[in-house]
Parts: structure tokens; C-alpha cells; sequence
């Protein structure tokens, strides 16, 4: 991906945040600081589709993201699909790539690297933004060994490796 000094750098972070927490806000602050990202998006989704039904109403898991990072002015929380008809990733970005004034790069976690490969338009996602892959607490062999990583182009995906914060939603939903 080529990039651009006088593009924005905007991070898209897409989820159920079925429910949002600290590693959701640990990975969007490390992602703004490392990368000098200038705005974060939390695109909601209302339902992965690699995942079951969320546990909780997309009204409640945008307010609860909202709550989450009320100290975090560059992070916006989105609801896109009705605007773009779809819960794709690719329909998201080529929706945002519509403004020529921004470079894309998306957030996610090393468990979602392993089969990233699932992803619908997977391999044009990756041509389309920058993918920055947060290590996650026992993710990181599996997630190095996927075929994502194994057949990635050297400016395509980053792998980041920092302190991490042992959460998930599905821990949080079973309390």
C-alpha cells in the first residue's frame, strides 16, 4: 500500500463490541500513537458474520462504546451498514476510500489474522489499506503461521507486538 504524507491516517477497528472494553481502547490508543493515526473508527456491526447473534442490542453496544472511550475525542463510534447495505469489510472501505483524502488502516486482533483468509475479499482488503494486527494473548503462533501472514506482502500487513490486555468480549459475556 502505497501511502501519502498529506492523506489523514484514519484506523476503522470493526466489531460486534458485544461488549466494547479495554483492549479495544488499549489497541486503539497504541494504534493512534505508533502509527500517528489522526482519527479511530469503532465500526459496529450488527452481527459478525463469523460469529453468533451478539448477546446484547446494537443501541446498547454503541451506547456502551460510546461510554468506553468518552475520554478518546479521535475515536468516533459508526454504524455504517444501513448507509452502505452491507456488514462486508470491503464494502466498508471501498465506502471510505470514496474520500481520496484519507489512508485506511485497519485494526484487528491476532485471533481475527487466523482466518482472515475467510474474510469475504480478503486478498482486496489487503491491497486496498494498511492491516495492523495486535498481538493477542495466545494468538501469536497460530496467528504467524496463518495463511495470511505466510503470503503477505511486506507493506500490506504489520504485525504489532506491545503490552497486551488479557480480555475479550466472550470472557466478559460469560461474567
Amino acid at each position: 500500500m502505497v501511502r501519502s504524507e498529506t492523506k489523514k491516517k484514519v484506523g476503522i477497528l470493526g466489531g460486534s463490541f458485544d461488549p466494547a472494553h479495554k483492549g479495544h481502547l488499549a489497541i486503539s490508543i497504541e494504534a493512534k500513537k505508533r502509527f500517528r493515526l489522526k482519527e479511530i473508527i469503532w465500526a459496529i456491526t450488527e452481527k459478525n458474520p463469523l460469529k453468533n447473534k451478539s448477546q446484547n442490542s446494537l443501541s446498547k453496544r454503541i451506547k456502551e462504546c460510546k461510554k468506553v472511550t468518552k475520554d478518546k475525542k479521535y475515536i468516533k463510534i459508526k454504524f455504517y451498514e444501513k448507509i452502505i447495505k452491507s456488514n462486508k469489510t470491503i464494502d466498508l472501505i471501498n465506502y471510505l476510500k470514496k474520500n481520496d483524502k484519507i489512508d485506511i488502516y485497519f485494526i484487528m486482533g491476532a485471533d481475527n489474522l487466523i482466518n482472515f483468509h475467510k474474510w469475504y475479499k480478503s486478498k482486496e482488503i489487503s491491497k486496498k489499506c494498511n492491516i495492523l494486527v495486535f498481538d493477542r494473548q495466545g494468538y501469536k503462533r497460530k496467528s504467524l503461521k496463518s495463511k495470511t501472514y505466510i503470503n503477505k506482502k511486506p507493506d500490506q500487513l504489520t504485525f504489532v507486538e506491545f503490552k497486551k490486555v488479557n480480555i475479550s468480549s466472550s470472557q466478559l459475556r460469560k461474567i
